[in-house]
């Protein structure tokens, strides 16, 4: 056996009994050799020679209890100290059975509790050892008290015992100690496997737990407990995410405060829902789409402790949902006015070609002439109409090559300073490296002018209009001061012909949307901070060629 470990293998529920045995072991010292020393003070005999050396092993006893006690609390090596512990109860043992009359004395089964705590904390092999030193001391005593080497200690008159006589309580002694100490040893054997195995469960069931608070902690969707009161009680980080509420802030407000329109209770009782859509008030006050279900939460014994809630944020789905229906609505119109275009473009060349005709005559009134200028110059501006809508509707396949989109935006700017729809519009750049991209630059171009003239045109009486890139995403965004878009028709502005302007012809936005979509990218519509609305344009990764460039 390694005595360099603590006790046996089991030395982490060993300890627990050390304070224990020390206590015990303390009462039945004080027990026994209390009970000795008072027999000699009754009795009619006494022997003070042997009450004075019962006082002495009584003050060792004690001096050596409060020594190893400190020795316990202080020192590393508590095996060590636990053997020589052992030890002196051995010692002690036999010298209490010498002054309590040795062969005459009822005292021997000291020995066994001596053993039985060996048991305890040493191993097998050294609690027979334990036995083996008891059988020694307790028949050496007796023989040396059978041939007159040593006195017989008594308060009471007595007889000396035949050799037959002592030989048989040896014996008896001998067969009892390695008796205790092979059933002690096998149950402490046993009380330590089963120590072992409750001390692994609670291991496991402690690992279980944290392994199931981290899973809680890190999943995305929001868990929320809520009482019989309808507050809630508990609230996971998924939830503090989706909210933007601690779990301290929240904490036993009601439910209706984030979800008004969840119904959570009917009458007293909970109701379970196993798939439903609300909307969420979160900490900023803004309201989302959420979709959650609820099922009640129960212990072992099967009572209900409350509701469990489960919710996940909807709005990048309906976002994306909507973007999916909008392109379904636009493909279909595309294809439909894709054929009508053609339909009414060859009849509008035929007029246009004749009415140019008819101005060639010499004979034509002039008020005649200026008719069918009018008539010449509304076909062309039809043509081009139908023009931008074939583009929109079948735009070409993107060229791809490597573009600068910072010096893009450098050129755009250029141009827009010397147009008149832009003379009371403040432009203002928010980039100061470069950003390239693989795609069409010609569309890019179109895509940015027309998100460039909306957002003029959307600032009548001027405002700031910027411009910039955003390397983190990457995008490039426009960004306009205006009074914004009204909610009601923000699904609706990418729709072709769609526009609330006078003169507007509704397919500026929807060709930006078109062209985007053509480089499989994204198109942004978000409210901006200082009032207005910001057009993001995000292309995928692989277009994202090279960032951080200085211009």
């Amino acid at each position: 056996m390694d005595h360099s470990a603590p006790f046996a293998p089991w030395d982490k529920t060993a300890s627990r009994f050390l304070h224990w045995y020390l206590v015990v072991r303390l009462l039945v010292i004080t027990l026994f050799l209390g009970g000795t020393i008072v027999n000699q003070l009754r009795s009619a005999g006494a022997d003070f020679r042997v009450l004075g050396w019962l006082y002495l092993l009584a003050a060792l006893c004690l001096i050596q209890s409060l020594t190893f006690l400190f020795l316990f609390r202080r020192s590393q090596h508590q095996s060590s100290l636990l053997r020589w512990q052992i030890c002196w109860d051995l010692l002690f043992a036999t010298a209490l059975i010498f002054l309590a009359g040795g062969i005459v004395s009822h005292l021997s089964f000291l020995y066994i509790f001596i053993i039985f705590s060996v048991s305890i904390f040493l191993s097998r092999r050294e609690v027979f050892v334990a036995a083996s030193a008891a059988a020694i001391l307790y028949g050496g005593l007796l023989d040396l008290q059978y041939y007159a080497v040593l006195p017989v200690v008594s308060a009471f008159p007595t007889n000396l015992a035949s050799s037959r006589e002592i030989f048989y309580d040896i014996f008896i002694n001998v067969i009892v100690f390695y008796l205790i100490a092979f059933l002690s040893s096998l149950l402490a054997e046993r009380l330590r496997h089963s120590e072992l195995a409750l001390k692994k469960r609670e291991i496991d069931f402690e690992e279980l737990e944290n392994l199931n608070q981290i899973i809680l902690e890190n999943i995305p969707s929001g868990l929320i407990i809520i009482n019989n009161a309808g507050r809630i009680r508990s609230f996971n980080a998924g939830a503090a995410t989706i909210t933007g509420y601690a779990l301290e802030v929240i904490y036993n407000r009601p439910i209706a405060e984030l979800f008004p329109d969840m119904i959570v209770l009917d009458g007293k009782n909970f109701k379970t829902i196993a798939r439903g859509e609300t909307r969420l008030i979160d900490k900023q006050g803004g309201q989302r789409p959420v979709g959650f279900s609820s099922s009640m939460v129960r212990d072992v014994s099967g009572e209900t402790l409350g509701l469990l809630v489960t919710f996940q944020d909807l709005s990048r789905l309906k976002e994306m949902e909507s973007q999916l229906k909008r392109a379904d609505r636009l493909a279909a119109v595309g294809q439909l006015a894709a054929g009508m275009a053609h339909e009414i473009r060859n009849p509008l060349a035929s007029i246009s070609g004749s009415v140019q005709l008819l101005m060639e005559g010499e004979k034509l009134e002039q008020d005649d002439r200026r008719l069918m200028g009018i008539v010449v110059r509304e076909a062309e501006r039809l043509n081009a109409l139908l023009t931008d809508f074939l583009v929109f509707a079948r735009p070409s396949p993107p060229c791809l090559e490597p573009v600068d989109v910072a010096e893009l935006l450098d050129e755009l700017v250029f141009m827009i300073a010397a147009d008149e729809r832009f003379k009371d519009i403040e432009l203002q750049r928010d980039y100061t490296g470069a950003m390239e991209w693989y795609c069409d630059r010609d569309q890019l171009r179109q895509a940015l002018w027309n998100l460039l003239v909306n957002g003029a045109e959307a600032m009548e009486h001027g405002g700031r209009l910027t411009c910039g890139l955003d390397s983190e995403v990457p995008a490039v965004f426009i960004e306009d001061t205006g009074p914004g878009i009204p909610d009601a028709i923000r699904d609706k502005v990418f729709d072709p012909f769609f526009t609330t302007k006078d003169s507007g012809t509704g397919l500026g936005l929807a060709t930006v949307h078109s062209i985007v979509e053509a480089h499989q990218g994204r198109l942004d519509l978000i409210k901006a901070e200082g009032g207005g609305e910001r057009f993001v344009i995000c292309m995928p990764d692989p277009a994202v060629v090279k960032l951080g460039r200085a211009v």
